[in-house]
């Protein structure tokens, strides 16, 4: 008799919520708000709507092809090994940086309102830098994820925000939630383009494919739950801060926006509960990400493939691949500012969402699918990351040109890459 696959149904939710909620909200609601304004809960709606149409075809490949690679292996069966496939492979790798990035920049700002007010800036590189070299150690010496199980990490930090949402519904001031205070819509549009990077974590999900006693039947459930439960907390929280909070006082504390929302009808005790849910959750998103997607790609990407055993929580065979993957996260958490953290990743995302809808129109009749709705999905990634570049035409134009050579980058390392090393890529099924 087997042994008994070890991931159920909320055990999976868990993993995708946990990827999700695990930082988004910590980190990119000040960026959201300085962009979307009033409307930022539109944003994240509008975003969900995204992450929902790709979770579709996540949702089938990932039935019909379970395996630990993801979507990695949803990429070779659409369009065969080849410097296409392999390069996305390795802009999902660099997703997950910017994702990372993200998180130990939110851990920071966090971090920093413990200290004095005229604490020098230089103390939040300090607690960056540090965050990422403290699961980096773990990492190296081979250690298990220290803590509970993933549904109590994930219920803990979700009853977290339902406290902060339930206390901060009875001091709403329903003005502040006038539809006379919304944004143009191409700030709605523009918010929704950074705030997806909030929602990337539900691929993880079928990285744990292999694990799934039935993937066929668990993996599709776990994934639409875990988006959708994500997007109703994601629009109840920013509801609640959009009521408690000025625009401007969420923009001028969008380093640790959160805590500040709850401030005003939880105090100082409600600002610090807060913070230190950040952390916990920052802390945890950080610990997942590299022992998960991160380790995935890399694996993918060095050798081809992943190990026969493969340990979600060991880098094993490639260890190099933890301190490249730390080192990049260090330079970009450090030098880039937040919103252009967050552009890159969604942007980045985007792209390998729309390449993974666009391989399974190829597939569809092999899976079941309904053309119609991954048509709808690629166009749906394909606006948005052209909202995403017009923005930062106008805004950030250095930002855009770094998006640009990291893209371009990818595919021409694969290149020279599989040349030099004649490595391809295998799929598990």
């Amino acid at each position: 008799m087997g042994k008994k696959k070890a991931i159920g149904l909320w055990s999976a939710v868990s993993i995708g919520i946990g990827g999700m909620i695990g930082a988004g909200i910590f980190s990119i609601l000040g960026v959201s708000a300085q962009i979307a304004g009033h409307a930022m809960y539109l944003s994240f709606i509008i975003a969900g709507i995204i992450a929902l149409l790709c979770t579709y075809s996540y949702a089938k490949l990932g039935s019909k092809y379970p395996s630990a690679g993801g979507p990695v292996e949803f990429l070779v069966k659409g369009f065969g090994d080849g410097v296409l496939s392999g390069g996305f492979n390795i802009l999902l790798w660099v997703g997950y940086v910017f994702a990372l990035a993200l998180y130990a920049k939110a851990f920071g700002g966090y971090a920093t309102t413990f200290l004095p007010s005229n604490t020098p800036g230089l103390w939040m590189n300090v607690f960056i830098t540090m965050i990422i070299l403290v699961f980096t150690g773990i990492n190296f010496i081979g250690a298990k994820a220290v803590g509970k199980s993933e549904v109590i990490i994930v219920a803990t930090k979700v009853a977290i925000l339902l406290v902060f949402v339930i206390a901060g519904f009875f001091f709403i001031d329903p003005s502040k939630l006038s539809f006379s205070n919304l944004p143009q819509v191409s700030n709605i549009f523009f918010g929704a383009g950074i705030v997806f990077l909030a929602y990337e974590g539900f691929g993880l999900i079928t990285n744990t494919a292999e694990d799934m006693e039935n993937p066929k039947k668990t993996l599709p459930r776990a994934l639409y739950l875990a988006v959708i439960i994500t997007l109703i907390i994601y629009v109840l929280v920013t509801l609640t801060v959009l009521g408690n909070l000025p625009i401007s006082d969420i923009v001028n504390a969008k380093d640790y926006a959160l805590a500040a929302a709850a401030k005003p009808f939880l105090g100082q005790i409600g600002f610090t509960f807060i913070a230190i849910a950040a952390l916990f959750s920052t802390s945890s998103a950080i610990n997942a990400t590299i022992y998960g997607g991160a380790n995935v790609s890399y694996n993918i990407a060095k050798h081809g493939e992943l190990p026969k055993i493969f340990e979600r929580k060991m880098w094993g065979r490639s260890t190099e691949g933890l301190f490249i993957t730390s080192a990049v996260v260090i330079i970009f958490a450090n030098f880039l500012e937040l919103n252009g953290i967050a552009m890159l990743g969604s942007a980045s995302f985007l792209l390998i969402y729309g390449a993974v809808n666009i391989g399974h129109l190829k597939l569809y009749k092999e899976t079941g699918a309904n053309p119609i709705i991954i048509i709808v999905s690629i166009i749906s990634c394909i606006v948005f990351f052209g909202v995403l570049t017009y923005y930062e035409l106008n805004n950030s134009p250095l930002t855009l040109l770094l998006l640009i050579f990291v893209v371009t980058g990818c595919f021409i390392f694969e290149w020279f890459y599989r040349k030099r090393t004649k490595r391809i890529i295998k799929t598990r099924t």
